[in-house]
């Protein structure tokens, strides 16, 4: 009894994130400004919040995308000028990525654009409700980082 009890909040848990995090990109893609997927979106603001370069397998790791996935959305950014793709000078091998001022500037549109849509979302379900909420999430969240491979 207790695995099968066990298995039906795992089902319904799954269930649940799945569906948000569906509803969530379906939300914010729409009022993403032109041009801009949520993978770019995502790739902007990472390097925005860290300041620093990152190697595209750093981005992809960060991501959990394959190494072409990753590709594909810096050459669109890279195209774009959103972003700067130099050689690494220590290694030849390896290229690093900054976010250019056009691309902090395209970030900075998109967030302009998101947050009212996420306080919305917020401001209906209470912020403490929300704020109890985060923990358990991030909990969720590392202990399945644990298990990707």
């Amino acid at each position: 009894m207790s695995n099968e009890r066990t298995d039906d909040i795992a089902v319904a848990l799954f269930g649940e994130l799945f569906m948000a995090d569906q509803l969530a990109r379906n939300r914010i893609s729409r009022v993403l400004p032109k041009g801009m997927q949520l993978s770019h979106f995502s790739v902007l603001n990472h390097l925005a919040r860290l300041g620093d370069e990152r190697t595209p397998a750093q981005l992809a790791k960060a991501f959990h995308v394959t190494r072409g996935a990753m590709t594909n959305t810096l050459t669109r950014l890279e195209w774009a000028g959103h972003i700067h793709i130099r050689p690494d000078w220590e290694d030849a091998r390896q290229k690093l990525v900054a976010i250019s001022p056009s691309g902090r500037a395209a970030r900075d549109a998109a967030v302009a654009a998101v947050v009212p849509l996420i306080a919305e979302v917020v401001q209906a379900m209470g912020h403490d409700k929300l704020r109890a909420l985060l923990p358990v999430l991030r909990e969720l969240r590392m202990r399945l980082g644990d298990e990707a491979p």
